[in-house]
Formats: structure tokens, C-alpha cells, sequence
């Protein structure tokens, strides 16, 4: 197939292949997250102790951002299809690995790698803009990251009916098959694109610090997102608690089931990337940030364990999720509409920032819980918004 350079195409890019590249990014990113409602019966297969219990996902993150920082970058250098490929073969071991192996050790240190791989995910989006005229770049961002959104959101309630009739391993056995498949079908369906630039490669990590400090957007739109994905994590860690204390009494399958209600917030991606299109992003970006905030005073609000009481959370899930997942599209958009030549890097630094900040989140939404209980851990999921927005007032018109 022929080569994508520039930002100049006789034609636009279809339909299907937004759908082909929105389901890929929902299957690898939701590898990041199966792992979390599993971790109970996971540590006591391998004989974890419960002070490492917390390692499963943390390494799974760790290596994400490793992979952010370190990978994602050679979107820059590298012809892009066939980086994705290699980087989703090492997930399909990682994974095949993760389902057979008896020891914590060897769980623990695949956990690493399938995060490392997964960042395939963030080689795809800027794959997306760079194959996207000026015109729809955001429409067509805004539906890929929806299915990326959808499958972070999905992930934990599909993890936790897979391992409730067939076991752990079998959720590691069947993502290990969808992503080699996904590996081999885009092998064969995506365009090359060579990159636009020789940079070497140490002079292209070097330049990653020089882009951060000299790009305002870049600066603030992961400043936005780090506070948002913060309580979009303290929120989702959180929240489960909450419905499986004595307030509610809700089963596994049942915070299963509330989580599949939050999903519903993902909409909000294709629809904010047609409004920054349109050049509204400003506008969006307040009304994103305002939607975080009322998902947290909502069940502040409005609190016991009344059906009232339980449907305002699920309204907060879904407000919560829409602000979110608006807002990130909307900053991917103004990131990845800089410059082509170093669109993989601006979207490394961003991912790594922001997810930063959720992993500050879902850990502060623990300890918060701990301390001072659902109210403690609402007020610091609205903090951090209103630190967002405050600061959202100062952008220039």
C-alpha cells in the first residue's frame, strides 16, 4: 500500500477504517484494566500477600507510562503499522503468559509488559489525525477514542462475568486471541505511513522535554485532564465500595451492571470532536469541566441508601463519564492538530500526564475512603475539577 505524507489526501478517511481503529483502541486499552476487579481471587491463585495485592495493576500502569514516554514517541521515526504490530505480538505474549504462569513473580513481571505493549493504543489515535483532513480531525479522533473509551469502561464489568463462570486465566486466554487477531487484521487493512521526520532516537526523547516547556496547549490541556481523569479514577475505585458496604449490599455482578450504566457517558466523545470542528472548544471544555464538578456534588448532595439516592449516582457515572470523555477528545484534538512531525510525541507526553493523575486519583481515592469515608473522597473529586476550571479561566478567548 501506498504511503500517508503530509496532511493532503485525494480522499477522506472511511468509515470502516475509523471503526477498525476505534475497536482496536477499546480492545488494548481495556487490557489495562481486567486485572482490576480480579485481584482477589488472581492474588490468591498465586499466593500474593496482601500488601502486594495493589502490584498487579500498579506495574500494569507502570508499564504503560513506560511505554508512553518510550514507545509511543517512535510514532515520530517509525512507519506506524508496523510499530502497532510489533507492540500488539508483545501484548499477545504477555497476556498468553499472564494466563499460564504459576508464579506471583512471573504474573507480576508480564503484568509490566502487557501495559508496555498496550500503549499501541496511543501509536493509533495520531495514526488517526494524521490520516484525517483539517475539516473532520475531530469528528474522526472523537469516534476513535470513543471505542478506547468504551473499552476502558467496559473492561472491568466484562473481566468480572468472564472470570465469575470460566476463571481468571480464561479472561488472559481470550484477550491474548482478540489481540493477535487485531494484530494480524491490521497488518493487512492499514495504510503504511512512513514518518515525517529522521529524528534519531535519543535526539527524540531529548526533544520531549523542549515540547513540553514550549507548548502552552500541551501544558494546559493535560493540566485540564490530569484533574478530570483524577476523579474520573478516585470516582470508578471508589464507587465500588461504596455499593458493596452495608449502604447497598450490591453484589460483584451488580457493580458489574453499574458500571455498564457509566458507559453511556462515552456519546460525549464523537459528539465534542464534531463541536471542536466547528471551532467551539472552548466553550466545550467549560461545559466538560462543569459536568465533572456536578458529578461530585450530586451524591454529596444527596445521600443514604434510597433508590433516590442510588439513581443520583448513577447520573453522577454518567456525567462524570460524558465530562471526561469530552474533554479528552477535545484536548487530543488541539494537541494533535500542532504539526504532524511531532504529533506521536505530544501524545505520549499528554497520555503520560494525565495518567499520572488518574493513578494520584484512584490512590487517593483509597486512601481517602479509608480515612473519611464516600464524603472524603467526593470532596476531593470535587477539588480537583474546580482547580481545573479555575485555572480554565484564565485561557485567553
Amino acid at each position: 500500500m501506498s504511503s500517508i505524507e503530509g496532511e493532503k489526501h485525494a480522499n477522506p478517511i472511511s468509515a470502516w477504517l475509523i471503526l477498525i481503529l476505534a475497536t482496536a483502541c477499546g480492545l488494548i486499552a481495556a487490557n489495562l484494566y481486567y486485572a482490576q476487579p480480579l485481584v482477589g481471587p488472581i492474588s490468591s491463585a498465586l499466593g500474593l500477600s496482601s500488601g502486594a495485592v495493589g502490584l498487579i495493576v500498579t506495574l500494569t500502569q507502570i508499564g504503560y507510562g513506560i511505554g508512553l514516554l518510550f514507545i509511543v514517541p517512535l510514532g515520530d521515526i517509525l512507519e506506524n503499522r508496523k510499530l502497532v504490530v510489533v507492540s500488539l505480538l508483545l501484548t499477545v505474549v504477555a497476556l498468553a503468559l499472564a494466563a499460564v504462569v504459576k508464579s506471583a513473580a512471573l504474573f507480576l513481571t508480564v503484568s509490566l509488559f502487557i501495559g508496555l505493549g498496550s500503549v499501541a493504543a496511543q501509536i493509533l489515535v495520531p495514526y488517526a489525525a494524521q490520516l484525517s483532513p483539517d475539516a473532520t480531525r475531530g469528528r474522526n479522533v472523537g469516534n476513535v477514542m470513543s471505542g478506547l473509551l468504551l473499552g476502558i469502561m467496559l473492561a472491568r464489568p466484562i473481566s468480572s462475568i468472564v472470570a465469575e463462570f470460566w476463571g481468571w486465566r480464561a479472561v488472559y486466554y481470550l484477550s491474548a486471541t482478540a489481540i493477535l487477531v487485531l494484530a494480524l487484521l491490521l497488518a493487512m487493512v492499514l495504510p503504511a505511513r512512513r514518518a515525517l521526520t529522521t529524528t534519531r532516537y535519543s535526539v527524540l526523547l531529548g526533544s520531549m522535554l523542549h515540547l513540553l516547556k514550549t507548548t502552552p496547549i500541551l501544558q494546559r490541556r493535560a493540566i485540564y485532564h490530569a484533574c478530570v481523569f483524577a476523579t474520573f479514577s478516585l470516582f470508578w475505585t471508589t464507587v465500588p465500595l461504596l455499593l458493596t458496604s452495608p449502604m447497598f449490599h450490591f453484589s460483584q455482578k451488580e457493580v458489574a451492571l453499574f458500571a455498564l450504566l457509566g458507559v453511556v457517558g462515552a456519546v460525549a466523545a464523537p459528539v465534542a470532536g464534531r463541536f471542536a470542528d466547528r471551532g467551539w472548544t472552548r466553550p466545550v471544555t467549560g461545559i466538560a469541566l462543569v459536568l465533572v464538578i456536578i458529578s461530585g456534588i450530586l451524591p454529596l448532595v444527596i445521600q443514604g441508601s434510597s433508590t433516590f439516592a442510588l439513581v443520583t449516582l448513577v447520573i453522577s457515572a454518567i456525567l462524570l463519564d460524558m465530562g471526561v470523555s469530552a474533554n479528552l477528545v477535545i484536548g487530543q484534538r488541539a494537541i494533535l492538530s500542532l504539526g504532524a512531525e511531532f504529533r506521536s510525541r505530544l501524545n505520549g507526553l499528554y497520555m503520560a500526564i494525565f495518567f499520572a493523575g488518574g493513578a494520584i486519583g484512584s490512590a487517593t481515592g483509597g486512601w481517602a475512603y479509608a480515612i473519611g469515608g464516600w464524603n472524603a473522597a467526593l470532596l476531593i473529586g470535587i477539588a480537583l475539577p474546580v482547580i481545573a476550571f479555575i485555572y480554565y479561566t484564565t485561557e485567553k478567548k
